[in-house]
Parts: structure tokens; C-alpha cells; sequence
């Protein structure tokens, strides 16, 4: 009796260990976000969204105000669609920009958003027309390579 009770309590422990690795794991890689407070939505299109991800975080002065809820492509535009969901609690003025940029090198994008200095506030269902694509690595290298070739070759780097 006394060895299977202690089986029990062995199992269940084994059990709640393993459920919070999972739990930090899921929270870790940004597949599961537990926010419960109450959201409003704000689209933006940008020409390049890079390597943005839905559930990447909506920051502000480096917190985190909100998150990419959804990306899609404009055929009309030929530009992505990006719905965001911003906390409530968090109001920022109508002239409000938005840009894609990088944590680290290379690491996660995320939207910045940086306040205006409108009167009134955005609100559930608007569009903000200010914003400012991703930078993409691969892009920067090719115009420097472009631009040098075209200049007549290639850099000396030993002259002074």
C-alpha cells in the first residue's frame, strides 16, 4: 500500500515537471501568449514586413504594448496587411508611426511604434497610414555591391 501511494506522488510530480517545461518552452519560442487584458485593433499596411511573424510584440520606448495578430497580402495595394492588437490601457495619438525592426542583429522583428503628438487617439478599427518597412540584410548588401560596381570596381582599402 505504502509503495504504490508514493508511485502516486512520484507520477503526479513527474507529471506537473513536464507540463512546466512545455509551459516555459511554448512561452520561450513566443508560441503562447497568456494576456488577459482587454485589446482594440489597429491594421497597418507596409510595403515589407521582412521576416515579421504573427504574436511578434508591438513595443513602445521597449515595452511591449500589444502583439501582430494577423499578416496578409493586399491585392489591391500589392502591399502587407498587418492587424495589430494593442491593450487598452495603452493609447497613443493618431499621428503615431510604426516600423519594423530587429531585436539584436539578427534577431526577432518586432513593430516599434513611436508616439505622435495629435490631439485625439487612436482607436478600435483604424489604419495607420505612417509606417516604415523592414530592413532586409540581403537588400543593403546587394545596393553597397551594385554601387560599387558601378562606381568602376572595387574598394582599396589600403588607401588612405
Amino acid at each position: 500500500m505504502q509503495r504504490s501511494k508514493n508511485d502516486v506522488w512520484v507520477g503526479l510530480f513527474v507529471m506537473i515537471g513536464a507540463i512546466a517545461i512545455l509551459f516555459l518552452a511554448l512561452q520561450s519560442a513566443n508560441l503562447l501568449s497568456l494576456n488577459f487584458q482587454s485589446t482594440y485593433r489597429l491594421t497597418a499596411k507596409f510595403d515589407n514586413v521582412g521576416g515579421l511573424k504573427p504574436k511578434a510584440a508591438v513595443r513602445s520606448g521597449g515595452v511591449v504594448v500589444g502583439r501582430v495578430e494577423s499578416i496578409a497580402f493586399d491585392d489591391k495595394s500589392f502591399q502587407a496587411r498587418v492587424a495589430l492588437a494593442m491593450e487598452t490601457r495603452y493609447a497613443f495619438p493618431k499621428d503615431s508611426s510604426l516600423k519594423i525592426l530587429t531585436s539584436g542583429l539578427l534577431g526577432e522583428q518586432y513593430i516599434g511604434i513611436e508616439a505622435g503628438a495629435d490631439e485625439s487617439n487612436l482607436v478600435a478599427g483604424d489604419a495607420v497610414g505612417n509606417t516604415q518597412s523592414a530592413v532586409v540584410l540581403e537588400s543593403l548588401i546587394s545596393q553597397f555591391l551594385y554601387s560599387k560596381a558601378s562606381d568602376g570596381g572595387m574598394v582599396d582599402l589600403n588607401k588612405k
